[in-house]
């Protein structure tokens, strides 16, 4: 419920809003406000006690309250509407659009109003991408002609429900992947979906090519969640082939173009990992450069002293490094801090794209790396051979619907629920080495181990009895003695 604070003057009166930051929105103002309507329904309720005139408008995004003399702006679109005519393309009312400040999204904003003739929300996720990638982006929203910018914090809800259920399950795309960028798109366009409810927009939009696979990944989720919402891809519909057009276009229609640099590289970043594609990598028998490593030291300029780290595990999930409870976000982080000081994690890989083309990729994945090899390694002491089979093969299954999008599958989910239940006694500790790029498993320990030294133990026991043996390898080895005996007429 939002808190209404009032402070009168003789001059004017200062209002504020008080409200929990996980319903904020970021305005073009630099000025926070939450749900549109529980807002305006407090302030409603409040204004008969201020003194002066209170107007407070429910038209459009501007939230004014005038008393005296003075104006307090509470949430402003900066005086940017929706055109009531209709655009190039069709009419569209208002767009939610996965924003990310760089040229093509600012582009994509006046696109956007001038083919549909709409509003525009830029809608920023935090999943781990760096400050930096954040910094500014509420004035370039602002000069693009966003009517609003709702930037949410997804890194807890990233790694503990998306990352987590891929480690438990040891989804690997590919025999290398680790499914950074894969994991990442469904909950951005989750968020977005829930975005566009809360602002009441009757469309998504996103920047993906048409070449790639994040395209899929988008639009499956929007698809699954919100079947009603229209999707637009402007890189599927517009005329603009490159930077030099979409920079022409920027001009006439006065966005500033951004002024950084542009990295020869198209990376994607998030707090699982760093992806490195384009410019020399696309020749399969070019050696990556090293300068282009940025999550990661190189294994040759690593400490030449081992660092030994210990991963506590409950139920398939990890829950502590080093003894230290940390909640999932701040698990990652510390563990890609310290893999990446010893070089853990690249991945140079060629691998197949959903859409149908190969396409070679470079990853950084330092605390990710650390995470599988521990939870694999705790498996192997508490699951019997079985099952352990049939979770193999229903991982490959697993990180192949992630990768093609299909994170909200109902196959997906029941999958998943295989793999929690599988996983229930994979708790324990498992005790690395990290060393100049490798890990190490020196130790592992779990109270619901199958592991028996008394049994495993060469001495003898009284619970295997070596003499057994022989029946057992008479009956299991019967149809090889069997077809033997028929090539040879005994």
């Amino acid at each position: 419920m939002a808190q209404l604070k009032a402070v009168s003057s003789s001059s004017s009166l200062n209002l504020s809003v008080h409200v929990p930051k996980r319903d904020l929105f970021l305005c073009s103002n630099n000025v926070s406000f939450a749900k549109k309507s529980a807002l305006f329904q407090e302030l409603g309720a409040r204004k008969s006690e201020l003194q002066g005139d209170a107007v407070v408008s429910n038209r459009g995004n501007a939230l004014r309250v005038h008393c005296n003399k003075g104006i307090q702006v509470v949430a402003s679109s900066d005086k940017v509407e929706a055109t009531k005519t209709k655009g190039l393309r069709g009419k569209l009312n208002k767009v939610v659009l996965a924003y990310s400040g760089g040229l093509d999204t600012s582009v994509i904003v006046p696109w956007l109003r001038e083919n549909y003739g709409c509003e525009v929300v830029c809608f920023t996720a935090d999943v781990g991408q760096g400050v930096g990638e954040l910094e500014g982006l509420e004035q370039k929203a602002k000069a693009s002609g966003a009517c609003q910018l709702v930037v949410k914090d997804l890194q807890e809800e990233f790694v503990r429900d998306f990352i987590f259920p891929c480690l438990r399950a040891g989804a690997i795309y590919e025999r290398k992947y680790l499914l950074g960028t894969s994991m990442a798109r469904p909950v951005i366009a989750k968020a977005m979906v829930d975005v566009a409810k809360e602002v009441g927009a009757d469309a998504v939009a996103h920047g993906c090519t048409g070449k790639g696979n994040d395209q899929v990944r988008f639009e499956l989720t929007f698809f699954a969640l919100n079947p009603e919402l229209n999707v637009v891809a402007p890189w599927r519909e517009w005329d603009i082939t490159g930077r030099e057009d979409a920079i022409e276009y920027a001009k006439k229609h006065n966005v500033p173009v951004p002024v950084t640099k542009k990295s020869i590289y198209s990376r994607d970043r998030n707090l699982w990992h760093l992806s490195h594609e384009g410019d020399i990598l696309e020749d399969p028998a070019n050696e990556p450069k090293e300068d282009m490593y940025m999550m990661s030291t190189s294994p040759e300029a690593a400490p030449e002293k081992p660092e030994y780290v210990e991963i506590g595990i409950v139920a398939g999930l990890p829950v502590s490094v080093n003894g230290e409870k940390l909640s999932p976000a701040s698990l990652l982080s510390c563990l890609n801090e310290i893999g990446g000081k010893h070089g853990i994690g690249r991945i140079d890989m060629v691998e197949n794209r959903l859409v149908g083309m190969k396409s070679r990729g470079v990853y950084e994945t330092p605390g990710g790396t650390i995470l599988f090899t521990a939870v694999r390694e705790l498996e192997s002491l508490t699951l019997d051979r079985e099952t352990m089979q049939v979770k193999d093969s229903l991982a490959l299954k697993y990180a192949e619907l992630v990768y093609a999008g299909r994170w909200f599958d109902p196959l997906r989910e029941s999958m998943d629920a295989f793999m929690e239940k599988i996983t229930e006694t994979t708790t324990g500790s498992v005790r690395l080495k990290l060393y100049k790029g490798s890990v190490s498993v020196v130790s592992r320990t779990s109270p619901k181990s199958l592991y028996r030294e008394d049994i495993s133990s060469f001495e003898s026991g009284q619970i295997y009895d070596q003499a057994d043996a022989a029946g057992f390898i008479r009956l299991y080895g019967l149809p090889m003695r069997v077809r033997a005996m028929l090539e040879k007429g005994i």
